[in-house]
């Protein structure tokens, strides 16, 4: 039964190798061509904030997962193509928020229903620009 067994876990060991050599970003970058910044790997929450003519859309707020980070954008990962030009994204940072106005640069579905979408960061939004920020400080 050992040798079952052995073969089970090499035939899913193979299958992760497989998956993780054809999701490597260090892979991609060889097929697409030298990238002017670094991208890092990096998922945690942040908080999306659909920013509209102007105007901050509170009540379309809603929280998703990021893929990667360079120094000058992020890609999010959403379940739906939202139409999503310009936003702010809400981070945790030292006991409190921290704002970012970004723009969408792309958006690519990753199958199964998500989708990608790189965005492009413009600058630091202070919570007093805009009081409705406030609201999702703590």
């Amino acid at each position: 039964m050992p040798l079952f067994s052995r073969r089970k876990e090499t035939e899913v060991q193979s299958f992760m190798l497989k998956l993780l050599n054809n999701n490597c970003a260090e892979l991609e970058a060889m097929i697409e061509g030298p990238r002017l910044d670094r991208r890092v790997n990096l998922t945690i929450v942040v908080l999306v904030v659909p920013f509209e003519k102007g105007r901050l859309q509170i009540d379309r707020t809603f929280a998703t997962v990021t893929k990667g980070f360079s120094t000058t954008g992020v890609s999010l990962v959403l379940n739906e193509p939202k139409g999503l030009d310009e936003v702010i994204l809400g981070f945790r940072w030292e006991m409190g928020m921290k704002f970012v106005l970004a723009r969408a640069k792309h958006l690519n579905p990753m199958g199964a229903g998500f989708y990608q979408v790189g965005m492009q960061m413009v600058r630091v939004v202070h919570p007093d620009e805009h009081s409705e920020l406030q609201s999702l400080c703590f």
